[in-house]
């Protein structure tokens, strides 16, 4: 929403959904209350289980296992494993099965690992529901709501489970979730609370006036409170849950292009793997030798890695959102941050604070109509004249007692410090009826009786709204217009306060109250000026928006004025150009289309028009993430290429229809989220270019030898060797790097921009063919110089490793050296490399696996050029990054 229109839309549809006084004013006293306690609830979770779907359940770590084992390289390497048996080799069939057990032990802790993050992120992402435990409001997941808990509803809320209503006022819901009636229906609260609640089975969704709300259906309208009586599978929408598990997610761009490239490379692997086998067994006469060499090019040449780097990096990337207090509703969005080119973000409580305080106060004398001003920031610590005495209190009768709103609390605030023991506070009166605001009308008014029955009623509101109710003339208006603009100026938010004139209202009952605010006389009593400060993160952050090269644009229900007062003090640029919400619904498309890429201030903003701006930037070819919190700003959440929702503030609506959720309203955790946007899909390049690159020296090494005839230098039981290593390293080692130093002086990325892009494959085809180069070098040399057969691929093995953790190290940045990034952190990094190097020794020098191996001992002078072979095999690269920086 508008942040003007959404805070007088906050103070008369209860948006405060946690405001004790609107139970109060309709006899129901909060503290009454005391629904389950917390020990009872606990209990009851435990007996009865989450209030969610079965869908929602985590899968137990036999189901991940089991889908490990059906991998194709585990597959390969049973079958490797049997055919060993079959030649007669029990110690290498066993090892081959050692190595399998120990690879799904790698892959089960990351993939527990990255449940364990899921099940964080599903604990976030589940709707919020506010209840009232030991005579307290507390606001808890909706899967943790527990049978005959006491639910608060509000506008906007989805409603956790299947309840009885206890109390309502206004209360509609959207059923046609269940009922599939589009128009919502009106709720009615029960009479007989007891019998309700043990007969609530027997009835259906659908119908007016009845006291039950469902799980899943949304308030469309008013507030009520209610007593749970079914949750999770024994909810109506429980009770077609299973059909909602059938439904599939639909794919990700990224996920068809990973699935797209490991299927060409699958189909080119078969067929390679037979043309091997078939020439193998034909040249050679040893068909069970072709098999194995058959199966080891395949387990050489299949990405299989590829489908679940991607799995973890997103998952895991969603997660270190959630660290930074920014909820991924969306998997994929963990990417597209990072090709973000215009933030649109709310004023209100996302650039500031959202705590309000009175600064200005302007009245006009009763007597003389002579203006009178005063600067409340100026005169802190002063008795505030009698003449601001009556504003002030129009101001607060025009609330509520115990406010939630920011408006609200700062003119209770002033009341306090400055009204406090004056007969101007007037906590022994009781509210009759409230006026709430209207798309027509933004003004609210509170009807009011005194103890001695007089009726008093005030109204607070946008200013000319008030300056209507009061039916100024042209020349008052004009007048009021100028004073406004001084104080919107100043970067104030302006409320005007007007009051009923006259004593007619005396013998006035309840029923013989106007329908209309507009039938009222009122007398305007001034205008109130209020100050929201900005936070100390936001224009540091606008800052680092600018340098990676995004736009920031600022969209408010504020004055103009107030709007670019604000945009100086964060550093907003231009802040001379403004479009206000009346001219978005009137400026023809091309000029809106053209000023729309300048202009970064929206001010006197409604919700509606959000989506305006949306569709205007993505005409421009901007990729949008757009800010809101209120139901009507769901379709421009959904609009925009990301969706972001207010955490505190916002609705359920808003944050089903985003795509992040910002759990503390805060701008910079955007700027955050952009800059961790970036760093997941440098990481994921890399751990995608170190997977293809890996894989090419793995093969040709596999491949060749058998079309030189060579002896066969990789068996199946070297590349499981390899894949203790590769595995972690392109997951867990290349999700861990910090981002690179540049991450945010850069331009956003091309959201077009494959993530196997030319650059990409071009550095991973280069890197993996220079390190095939050079084992064929070291193999070659080593073999015709002599030196037998368990010589040469000792010495070729060796140079792999070496040159496989070269290629982790120098991958880890494109743009700073393995010697600069040794000093940054990465705890995975040194155990990968650790863990290779101890292996790499038990197999060289441990007699018993050197023979399982067909590895012969390798003397110093051989591990020296096993060590430098490997470290010129990709040096090139290094003195690439150089020569780039230059």
């Amino acid at each position: 929403m508008g942040i003007f229109w959404r805070s007088l839309y906050v103070l008369c549809t209860l948006r405060g959904r946690e405001n004790k006084t609107f139970i109060m004013t309709h006899k129901i006293e909060l503290q009454s209350i005391t629904g389950l306690s917390v020990l009872t609830a606990g209990d009851r979770l435990q007996e009865e289980g989450y209030n969610e779907l079965p869908s929602t359940q985590h899968r137990q770590i036999w189901e991940i296992a089991l889908e490990i084992f059906q991998e194709p390289i585990f597959l390969l390497l049973l079958g490797c494993g049997i055919i060993y048996l079959f030649l007669g080799d029990p110690q290498e069939a066993l090892i081959l099965l050692g190595f399998i057990f120990f690879i799904v032990g790698i892959n089960l802790y990351q993939e527990q690992k990255t449940e364990k993050s899921l099940e964080a992120l599903r604990d976030l992402s589940s709707p919020r529901a506010l209840v009232i435990r030991d005579g307290e409001r507390q606001r808890i997941p909706g899967r943790e709501v527990v049978r005959e808990d006491v639910i608060v509803l509000s506008e906007g809320d989805r409603v956790p489970a299947d309840a009885v209503v206890m109390w309502s006022t206004h209360l509609s819901v959207d059923e046609s979730l269940l009922t599939g009636e589009s128009l919502p229906v009106r709720k009615q609260d029960t009479t007989d609370l007891e019998n309700t609640m043990r007969t609530a089975t027997q009835h259906r969704p659908g119908g007016e006036d009845l006291p039950f709300v469902y799980s899943g259906t949304l308030v469309v309208q008013g507030q009520g409170i209610a007593q749970v009586y079914a949750t999770g599978m024994q909810t109506e929408m429980g009770k077609i849950g299973k059909a909602l598990q059938t439904v599939e997610p639909e794919d990700t761009v990224l996920q068809r292009e990973t699935r797209k490239i490991v299927s060409k490379l699958t189909f080119v692997a078969i067929a390679i793997c037979v043309a091997v086998i078939v020439i193998y067994g034909a040249t050679r006469n040893n068909w069970l030798q072709g098999i194995l060499a058959g199966l080891a090019l395949a387990m050489a040449i299949l990405p299989n890695e590829i489908p679940v780097v991607l799995a973890i990096f997103l998952a895991l990337g969603a997660w270190r959102f959630s660290q930074a207090r920014v909820l991924t509703r969306r998997v994929p969005v963990v990417e597209t941050l990072g090709s973000a080119t215009v933030l649109c973000v709310d004023k209100t409580g996302t650039l500031t604070f959202n705590r309000m305080s009175v600064q200005q106060l302007f009245v006009y004398q009763p007597t003389t109509l002579t203006p009178q001003f005063y600067d409340v920031a100026l005169h802190e610590r002063e008795a505030l004249p009698e003449t601001f005495h009556e504003l002030i209190e129009f101001g607060i009768l025009a609330s509520r007692k115990d406010p939630f709103d920011p408006m609200e609390k700062a003119l209770k605030q002033v009341g306090d410090d400055y009204l406090a023991r004056t007969e101007h506070l007037h906590q022994d009166w009781e509210i009759l009826r409230e006026y709430p605001l209207t798309g027509e009308l933004l003004a609210m008014s509170c009807v009011w009786k005194s103890p001695e029955n007089k009726l008093v009623v005030a109204t607070k509101g946008a200013p000319e709204a008030i300056a209507d109710l009061c039916h100024f003339n042209t020349q008052q208006k004009q007048d009021l217009e100028q004073q406004i603009n001084k104080m919107a100026i100043a970067g104030l938010r302006v409320l005007g306060v007007a009051k009923v004139i006259g004593q007619h209202q005396k013998n006035k009952t309840l029923k013989s109250l106007p329908e209309a605010q507009h039938d009222f006389e009122f007398a305007f009593l001034g205008l109130l000026g209020m100050a929201d400060p900005v936070r100390p993160t936001v224009a540091p952050a606008i800052a680092e928006c600018y340098t990676a090269g995004i736009r920031v644009v600022m969209i408010t229900g504020d004055y103009p004025a107030t709007a670019q007062n604000i945009a100086r003090q964060i550093g907003l640029k231009p802040a001379t150009e403004v479009i206000t919400g009346s001219e978005l619904e009137t400026i023809p498309e091309g000029e809106l289309l053209s000023r729309i890429q300048t202009v970064n201030i929206f001010a006197r903003v409604v919700p509606e028009q959000k989506l305006l701006i949306v569709n205007a930037l993505k005409r421009c070819g901007e990729i949008v993430a757009m800010t809101g919190d209120g139901v009507n700003d769901a379709p421009a959440l959904k609009a925009a290429n990301i969706g972001i929702a207010m955490g505190e503030r916002g609705t359920d609506v808003a944050r089903e229809s985003a795509d992040l959720v910002l759990l503390d309203d805060d701008f910079s955790a955007i700027v955050q989220s952009v800059r961790l946007g970036r760093r997941v899909f440098d990481n994921l390049k890399k751990g995608m270019a170190y997977t293809l690159a890996v894989h090419i020296p793995i093969a040709g090494m596999s491949l060749i030898p058998v079309i030189f005839h060579w002896p066969l230098v990789l068996l199946p039981i070297h590349i499981a060797f390899l894949h203790l290593i590769i595995d972690p390293a392109c997951t867990v080692v290349f999700e861990a790097e910090p981002e690179e130093s540049n991450v945010m002086n850069r331009p956003p990325r091309n959201p077009r921009e494959s993530l196997f892009s030319r650059r990409t494959l071009r550095l991973a085809l280069l890197q993996g063919i220079s390190v095939l180069v050079v084992l064929l070098l070291v193999f070659a040399v080593a073999f015709y110089s002599g030196h037998g057969e368990f010589d040469a691929r000792t010495l070729a093995f060796t140079t792999l490793i070496v040159s496989n953790l070269s290629m982790i190290l120098s991958n880890r940045s494109w743009s700073r050296t393995i010697p600069e990034m040794l000093r940054t952190p990465n705890a995975a990094l040194w155990w990968v490399l650790a863990g290779a190097v101890v292996f790499m020794g038990l197999v060289l020098y441990v007699p018993v696996l050197r023979h399982l191996f067909r590895f012969s001992v390798l003397h110093f002078d051989d591990l020296l050029v096993s060590l430098t072979s490997g470290v010129l095999s990709i040096l090139w690269f290094e003195g690439l990054k150089v020569w780039g920086r230059r």
